[in-house]
């Protein structure tokens, strides 16, 4: 039965720019303005996606709030906190970044994490419109990118040096929030390890705003979230004493492919914008290390690929939409990459019957772990299949890319922009009104 109302394509736009401007706070746009009201990191990246088309400007300012954040070791945190804004746990006085951490920015209340560095994709956007409008508007993009040219390097080098000292080709996250599917089945052996101590007392905020607890991960779950905070916060979120600290400890394949198609892309602005050669070297250097560290992962027979659990020493299967990584970066076999790609449009994924849109979901329908209405454990995410898409479009695979497309412009249709939705039934779910969920559309649609 179809959901109503329907929009179309131009209402749709007009609706999803709407969004973003209303959940504009003038130099940062939050995630979703009552459940997440501050700036979220990869967020704040498919935000000024989604600005772009709309105003190249005001998508400049959007990364330039969140780079005005960055931290003294290079690392882009993974919130920004809107100044006089509450309703959201934990907020800057649980972590504690500028009372512990030698390297928090001044000025800028932050959390001590970091997320999926999609910021290059968002930077190659921002200049692909700017070419196509005034000499004035290409001039704010030219001096957005000699601004935040070396801020740009010093986040991936940090990446690259910091999480993945020991040069396999792989990032290691100590916390689920890192990886941006803060409860995937990807982590429940690591979270496994995780036992809490006494911790301080809390009050969740998401738990008051989706009241339907079968959406947001549990209790128990929180408890271990928060203590990986304590963990961090004992060692001043220093980059040195973490791996002997945390307790969680994971190489994260699909933040690996998104770092080495980030570097990729940030090489080809670099040389098509001349900057240092060494810059260039080192990002082609990286992207060629990531691809292989995640291609080293893939499961010989399906190419499907996985997480290493430090702690545990062994591989993490799962049967996520992290599993086709390497389809992103690139970097299997050809016969890996033709079995993974059926993989990927079969029965276990966006092609199982019962699929109310033929999209990927974010874990399998046939896995022991699905649950079609909890978060990163079943929903169909749109901005997950926007990437997707785009990288398909990147690597020539257009026919793909198109039916992302337009399978996902049919599954917001509504116009609610939810942050996921049930895979069978379509309904929206999670917080709406979510800003990137806006943005996603606005670039499929432009």
């Amino acid at each position: 039965m179809a959901r109503t109302p329907i929009f179309s394509p131009t209402q749709l736009a007009a609706r999803a720019a709407y969004l973003l401007r209303g959940n504009d706070l003038g130099e940062m746009t939050t995630a979703a303005p009552q459940l997440y009201p501050h700036m979220w990191s990869w967020d704040a990246a498919f935000v000024a996606v989604g600005l772009a088309p709309l105003s190249v400007e005001r998508a400049v300012v959007e990364l330039d709030t969140l780079f005005s954040a960055q931290w003294g070791n290079g690392m882009v945190p993974h919130i920004v906190f809107a100044s006089g804004v509450d309703g959201y746990f934990p907020g800057p006085a649980r972590w504690a970044c500028g009372q512990l951490a030698a390297d928090a920015p001044i000025g800028r209340q932050t959390s001590g994490i970091t997320q999926p560095p999609v910021h290059a994709i968002a930077v190659q956007r921002i200049l692909e419109h700017a070419r196509s409008r005034g000499r004035s508007t290409r001039a704010v993009a030219d001096a957005f990118l000699d601004r935040r040219w070396n801020d740009l390097i010093r986040w991936h080098r940090w990446l690259a040096e910091a999480r993945d000292p020991d040069g396999v080709g792989l990032i290691t996250m100590y916390h689920g929030w890192e990886s941006g599917m803060d409860n995937s089945p990807r982590w429940d052996g690591a979270y496994a390890n995780v036992i809490p101590g006494r911790l301080p007392a809390y009050q969740r905020a998401d738990s008051q705003i989706i009241t339907d607890p079968s959406q947001r991960p549990s209790d128990g779950e929180y408890d271990r979230y928060l203590w990986l905070l304590e963990e961090m916060k004992s060692v001043g979120y220093d980059d040195l004493r973490l791996p002997s600290a945390m307790s969680f400890a994971v190489r994260d394949v699909f933040v690996s492919a998104i770092f080495a198609l980030a570097c990729a892309v940030l090489a080809e602005i670099g040389e098509d914008h001349n900057r240092p050669h060494a810059d260039i070297r080192d990002l082609n250097g990286w992207a060629e290390r990531f691809r292989a560290g995640v291609a080293r992962t893939a499961d010989e027979r399906t190419g499907m690929a996985r997480d290493f659990d430090l702690r545990a020493q062994q591989w993490v299967d799962t049967e996520t939409i992290a599993s086709f990584a390497p389809l992103l970066c690139g970097g299997l076999r050809h016969d890996q990459e033709r079995a993974l790609l059926r993989r990927l449009e079969g029965p276990r994924f966006a092609g199982h019957p019962d699929l109310r849109y033929q999209l990927i979901p974010s874990t399998s329908p046939v896995s022991r772990d699905f649950r079609p209405r909890e978060y990163w454990r079943g929903p169909i995410w749109p901005v997950m299949n926007w990437l997707f898409s785009w990288a398909f479009a990147r690597r020539g695979w257009a026919d793909r890319a198109n039916a992302l497309r337009q399978e996902g412009l049919r599954q917001v249709c509504d116009g609610s922009f939810a942050e996921y939705y049930e895979p069978f039934t379509g309904e929206p779910l999670g917080s709406m009104q979510q800003s990137w969920t806006a943005a996603a559309v606005l670039d499929w649609l432009g």
